[in-house]
């Protein structure tokens, strides 16, 4: 579960910095990057409710 939620720490920093320069700089290809983390976010937040769920069951 601790990698699960260092993995998801990683791609919320890479999201805001990508979504920032698309939204500061109005950089195209960050706002794809972004809009593909997020998507990534989604599955990462599941599978850590899923985990967690587990675990307080125990």
């Amino acid at each position: 579960m601790e990698e699960l939620v260092q993995k998801i720490n990683e791609l919320s920093a890479a999201f805001a910095a990508d979504a920032s320069a698309q939204a500061v700089k109005g950089n195209k290809a960050a706002g794809l990057r972004a809009r593909k983390n997020a998507l990534e976010l989604i599955n990462l937040l599941k599978e850590f409710r899923k985990a967690s769920v587990e675990k307080a069951k125990e």
